[in-house]
């Protein structure tokens, strides 16, 4: 990989970072364009995909300029060969008479994979790659885990105590953690195609579960284009006990409601779905099928903010790819409840943890931590 070809590709990830709140259910991509002048290679143009429906990284920035004839597209996903909501890139980039294309990672959506690249080669252009395609892949977790396998990326987000407890032993949880944390969790909402609690985190905290923009914490315009798509709210209520007064349904956005006997919740704000799912476990629902179900939605990214019980069983059942867990400078006790309802009877079972990332968030830790599969 040449110095150059780094270059523009870190410029191009960076630029697919600007549509993570918006292009769900669409991958996150960028693209630059670079012209070289007598040994100077420099950028001429730049895009990246804003919102599904929408005009495509590389067709965003051959917007930009009137002829881009010998130019190198670095982009960061490989171009599309299919005409979905909107026509093929891979078709743009040979039209416009580009002349070399580096890209980041193969694209796993089967309409795709590698048909792009090839159609690009066929038609003359140099394709090289991948460049950064780990970083590339660290893009869009979910977008690939659901084309590769037909499940979306499961995070569950945690509250806890230095010593280890998430809620009193009457329920109480707020607030565990400072304001900075809680607008790190208004991003990692934002950031996700669906949100799933349990019925009784809904009842004792009237939880609402949306995103608002002014705890984003981003600049006006961007933090209102994230809120304006309300990620899929998803309630395991098995004996539907969700009253109609409860705030989730007066709040507009999506809301899935898994119900063993659905009711009906005719007068409310947000937009409700009943869905009834088979094989009971916990309290909704058999937790696979219910995480097919979103990805036939397709949904990418899936936040479990729920308590202990729940929580637990995604960590038991080994639904879980991601846990992002707030530790707050303060004590609980012996009598609150701890991180996770995950019976287990000896050190063999035990569940060990690759921590991939530590910061703190205002006064608070934020520990981001990856299932090890197969523990030694």
């Amino acid at each position: 990989m040449t110095p150059d070809h780094a270059r523009f590709m870190a410029r191009a990830l960076q630029l697919a970072e600007r549509g993570r709140y918006t292009t769900h259910p669409n991958p996150r991509v960028g693209c630059v364009l670079v012209r070289e002048v007598d040994g100077v290679a420099e950028i001429v143009a730049e895009g990246w995909h804003q919102r599904a429906g929408e005009g495509h990284a590389e067709v965003n920035a051959l917007a930009q300029i009137d002829d881009a004839g010998g130019l190198t597209a670095y982009v960061t996903l490989e171009p599309c060969n299919h005409q979905g909501r909107t026509g093929p890139c891979s078709e743009a980039l040979i039209a416009a008479g580009i002349g070399r294309v580096v890209y980041g990672m193969q694209d796993p959506n089967p309409k795709v994979a590698g048909l792009g690249l090839q159609r690009l080669r066929d038609a003359g252009v140099e394709v090289i790659g991948p460049v950064m395609q780990a970083q590339a892949e660290a893009l869009n977790p979910g977008f690939i885990k659901r084309m590769r396998t037909g499940l979306p990326f499961v995070r569950v987000k945690l509250a806890m105590s230095l010593d280890g407890r998430t809620a009193m032993a009457s329920g109480e949880s707020q607030w565990i953690t400072g304001p900075e944390a809680r607008g790190d969790v208004q991003r990692l909402r934002a950031a996700s195609s669906a949100i799933i609690t349990g019925i009784d985190t809904v009842l004792h905290d009237d939880a609402a579960l949306t995103v608002r923009a002014a705890q984003l914490e981003l600049p006006d315009r961007e933090a209102a284009a994230a809120a304006a798509r309300q990620p899929l709210r998803v309630v395991l209520d098995r004996r539907s006990r969700l009253p109609q007064s409860a705030r989730l349904l007066s709040l507009a956005g999506p809301v899935l409601l898994i119900q063993n006997h659905p009711l009906d919740y005719p007068d409310t704000v947000a937009e409700v779905e009943t869905l009834a799912l088979c094989d009971q476990q916990s309290d909704g629902g058999d937790l696979l099928a219910l995480l097919q179900e979103l990805a036939a939605r397709e949904c990418n990214e899936v936040l479990v903010e729920a308590g202990s019980r729940l929580a637990g069983s995604f960590m038991g059942a080994g639904l879980v790819d991601e846990l992002i867990v707030y530790m707050a400078p303060t004590l609980l006790g012996s009598s609150a409840r701890p991180l996770l309802q995950l019976p287990l009877a000896n050190m063999a079972e035990q569940q060990r943890l690759d921590i991939v990332d530590v910061r703190a968030v205002g006064l608070d830790w934020r520990i981001t931590a990856r299932p090890v599969n197969n523990p030694e």
